[in-house]
């Protein structure tokens, strides 16, 4: 993503404080199907290319978070090629990942193509198709869209998804076949349009999805039963002339309920133009003492508050972040995920890390040197806030491969926003960043 125009330091700013939305800006991101495992959301999307007119998705994305604000792209964790049966170089909608018995099943539909299932050992992948068909295919239409997969108390999984009917089927404990009969909903939930996420809290079924068209809000439905019927309560976020599609994704995680969907913001900051380039967003969610939900207002009206702070004191991916507008990431020739496309005045941003009462000392960074003016401003609380050292990527020249640099880091004590501020004379493809180390 080349923008048009810079994104200023005050707006940048005002960006990350008015509710960090979207939370991933290196890539457009959609379909937010967030996963919680050994204390670490495990959020995965799908992805809008740069150049994407209407929607133009290959692959599925993976980012990690201990604390909601500061994300870390691990890149493509599937795409289109796992499946050797379909035949196609678009078509990656939206999935989702659940857990069983050791194994991480991700449900992908295929537009046009039905919906198939990928097997992996760890959340990161690799994910291998054990079907070499798809799990469920009704060839007649192409309602076969957003799976969505709830696990109930007694063992029995349901697979619901649909568009714009809603259909079920009860998964075997393989999760990788069904049982009985596709069905269809006598009568789907009103305002539903696409994208169920299906789960159970506290004795209620809930199933949010995108209502109305267009533009698309989230709603919900409610039931005592995980085949219905549902009952419509309400919106989880209304319908706004800011909106245009969604699709939602909900976890409880740390003593506190989150509603992901996604929005046009990120886009907005290049044109109003439309486009299908969307942004993943994420706002806290209550529910009230009867189980409904309490109305979420817009993204932008909504502040995302981290859990936790930040522990700087280890190898720190560079692809990690709260705001990175400007900036993009790649795979990394040596493995991994590393940050490219840094540009002079380009600024990258984590909340909340905890520096400790005695402070940082020394900052040492993996860089491939592209120009030997390049420097990074390691700053506090804002991209002019005060100065804690400057790093020389310069040093590293232009020879080949990733090399350390360090600097001395003064000031730096208690918790602080940290931010990277990258300066060179080239101005544009300063250097890539593959990991930082503070101590």
């Amino acid at each position: 993503m080349r923008h048009i125009f810079s994104l200023s330091v005050a707006a940048l700013s005002a960006a990350t404080a008015l509710g960090q939305s979207p939370i991933i800006q290196t890539k457009y991101t959609a379909d937010p199907a967030p996963l919680v495992a050994n204390d670490t959301i495990y959020l995965y999307t799908t992805h809008d290319e740069d150049d994407a007119e209407g929607f133009k998705m290959k692959d599925w994305l993976l980012y990690t978070s201990t604390d909601m604000v500061n994300w870390t792209d691990h890149g493509a964790v599937a795409s289109l090629n796992d499946f050797a049966w379909a035949k196609h170089d678009n078509g990656a909608w939206a999935e989702q990942v659940v857990y069983r018995n050791g194994k991480y099943y991700m449900y992908c539909p295929i537009h046009g193509n039905g919906i198939g299932v990928l097997v992996a050992d760890s959340p990161y992948g690799p994910f291998k198709d054990p079907l070499g068909k798809p799990l469920v295919w009704q060839r007649e239409h192409w309602d076969d869209i957003d799976p969505t997969v709830m696990i109930d108390d007694d063992g029995q999984a349901y697979m619901y998804w649909g568009n714009p009917n809603v259909y079920y089927v009860k998964l075997n404990k393989d999760m990788i076949s069904y049982s009985g009969n596709i069905v269809k909903l006598d009568k789907r939930p009103e305002h539903y349009q696409e994208g169920p996420w299906v789960y159970k809290r506290q004795g209620h079924y809930y199933m949010a999805f995108a209502s109305t068209c267009c533009p698309e809000g989230i709603g919900y439905a409610m039931s005592d039963s995980p085949t219905g019927p549902w009952q419509t309560r309400g919106y989880i976020m209304r319908p706004t002339d800011k909106s245009r599609g969604n699709h939602p994704g909900i976890i409880d995680y740390k003593g506190s309920s989150y509603v992901f969907g996604l929005n046009y913001e990120l886009l907005h900051l290049e044109t109003m133009e439309h486009k299908e380039r969307r942004s993943v967003a994420v706002a806290k969610m209550h529910y009230n003492a009867d189980g409904t939900i309490e109305e979420v207002p817009y993204w932008l009206d909504t502040r995302l508050e981290q859990v936790g702070t930040f522990n700087p004191y280890r190898r720190v991916e560079a692809e990690t972040m709260a705001w990175g507008y400007g900036l993009k990431t790649k795979p990394c020739v040596t493995g991994g995920i590393v940050v490219t496309d840094i540009d002079d005045g380009e600024t990258l941003c984590l909340r909340g890390v905890d520096f400790g009462p005695k402070g940082a000392r020394k900052l040492t960074a993996t860089v491939m040197g592209k120009d030997q003016t390049a420097k990074v401003e390691i700053r506090l609380d804002s991209a002019e806030g005060p100065l804690a050292g400057t790093l020389n990527v310069g040093e590293a020249g232009t020879r080949p491969g990733f090399t350390r640099v360090s600097c001395k880091v003064k000031g730096a004590k208690g918790v602080h926003d940290l931010y990277f501020r990258f300066k060179g004379d080239k101005v544009k493809d300063l250097f890539d960043w593959d990991f930082w180390i503070l101590k």
